[in-house]
């Protein structure tokens, strides 16, 4: 190991490095909950997705520990799963048959494309060329549209006739221990709790089972379900890997043909936010530990940017949403996560987590959603970075970026209005100079895809 991850030279050792990797898992473990219950509202065999995001969040960590010996996780990324269940599956193609089967082909897609850009150093680039304001404006954005859902999820915002949406009924258990859980995940980050979110998500889910069996919480067996595991014996933890191969390689290329420019939109709008999220996160992460060079610059970073490309491949082959690097990640770091031992290791438990699939099973939405609610609140903060004044195509096309994505319940229309507000105005003001060759090229695509949505 020492020769391998290099644990003298990073100032490590192999104790730091597993009980970093530890840390790591716990902080971001809550996937495992939320992810089935996401997407297995579009149809999807919420098992396999369970399996699915394990087993591509192993092999994801794995090549990161291996090819580029970084202390980072990776898994289906929060935000990139809202758009692929909410936007697309139950959103845009809600009454598409196939639109589970469409999301998956494009982060395929997505994914090989993510390859051949980091192979020709080409994702570093794109990044550079988009304005920050925009940027920091499309991650609070999906901030804010992460947020929505889990207080819909838990029925603390409910749709009402005259005001579209209106507060839930907060006596009901779903709602109340919601909010319990909310406030749970507040004090166990505020006394600095490892895993804080997951804990809160396994708190208030024990909470519930409390509530059922004094009958607060009443399951109706089609809206509502039992929150007690059912396990009968050993054999209830051995891996249904039957339930993955319901959603593995479940792809249609022959929506490709029929609806390219829509396809491609679809694509895109994966690519963007993963992009982002994606350099973003390795950059915080590596700066939290000290592994940036002289020149402010991430070295190997080709290699961590492969890791995830090849991850997001692997995760639509096994059948779930994107998987990207976690800003999770910078809790290994803080207590000494330097190596890949520490993905490694975070790698191993993924594969481990297979086996508790009864427990996680159960756990509902309610649960999940005050840890929803607190990622939305991390990615809400980058609005922080925005400048409001100065340049108002910068300003004004962030601006659009946040308010189109909860508002319009798309991600994609966040991205799309907010590049366009921002191309148009600097045309309007004479600046087209400012205007990069690749902000021509999505100006363009979105042009079709608003023509597409008139006609």
């Amino acid at each position: 190991m020492e020769k391998f991850f290099k644990l003298k030279e990073h100032g490590t050792t192999v104790k730091t490095e597993i009980i970093a990797g530890i840390t790591t898992f716990l902080a971001m473990a809550y996937i495992l909950a939320v992810n089935p219950n996401m997407l297995g509202a579009t149809g999807m065999n919420a098992n396999g997705v369970f399996l699915a995001t394990a087993l591509s969040g192993a092999i994801a960590t794995v090549i990161m520990a291996l090819l580029a010996n970084y202390p980072i996780a990776l898994a289906s990324g929060m935000g990139l799963n809202a758009y692929f269940a909410y936007t697309i599956c139950l959103g845009e193609m809600a009454d598409n048959p196939n639109a589970w089967q469409i999301a998956l082909t494009a982060i395929l897609v997505e994914g090989f494309i993510f390859i051949l850009l980091s192979a020709f150093r080409f994702r570093e680039t794109l990044v550079n060329k988009i304005p920050m304001n925009l940027k920091y404006g499309i991650t609070a954005g999906i901030g804010l549209f992460i947020t929505f859902i889990g207080l819909q999820n838990a029925g603390i915002a409910i749709g009402e006739a005259s005001t579209k949406v209106t507060l839930g009924d907060v006596g009901s258990a779903p709602v109340a221990l919601a909010l319990v859980g909310l406030i749970v995940i507040g004090l166990m980050m505020y006394y600095n709790v490892k895993g804080a979110i997951l804990w809160g998500i396994l708190i208030t889910w024990v909470l519930g089972i409390g509530a059922e069996l004094i009958g607060w919480y009443v399951p109706d067996g089609v809206n509502s379900f039992s929150l007690i595991p059912h396990i009968t014996g050993i054999s209830d933890f051995v891996p249904n890997f039957g339930a993955l191969a319901d959603n593995a390689f479940k792809f249609d290329f022959g929506y490709i043909a029929k609806n390219a420019v829509n396809f491609a939109v679809i694509v895109f709008a994966f690519l963007f936010v993963d992009l982002f999220d994606t350099v973003g996160t390795l950059i915080g992460v590596a700066s939290k530990g000290n592994m940036l060079d002289k020149e402010g610059k991430l070295p190997r970073v080709g290699r961590a940017l492969m890791a995830d490309a090849i991850g997001t491949v692997a995760g639509a082959c096994l059948g779930t949403s994107t998987v990207t690097s976690y800003v999770e990640s910078s809790a290994g770091v803080a207590v000494g996560g330097r190596t890949g031992l520490t993905a490694l290791t975070t790698a191993a438990l993924f594969v481990l987590s297979i086996f508790l699939w009864p427990i996680f099973s159960v756990i509902p939405s309610f649960a999940t959603a005050p840890a929803l609610i607190v990622v939305g609140l991390f990615m809400l903060s980058n609005v922080l970075k925005m400048k409001f004044e100065g340049d108002m195509a910068d300003v004004l096309g962030g601006f659009v970026a946040i308010i189109m994505m909860p508002f319009t319940y798309s991600i994609a229309n966040g991205i799309m209005f907010g590049m366009l507000t921002w191309v148009v105005l600097k045309v309007l003001r004479g600046k087209i100079k400012d205007i990069h060759p690749v902000m021509w090229v999505v100006f363009a695509l979105f042009v079709v895809r608003i023509i597409t949505l008139v006609i």
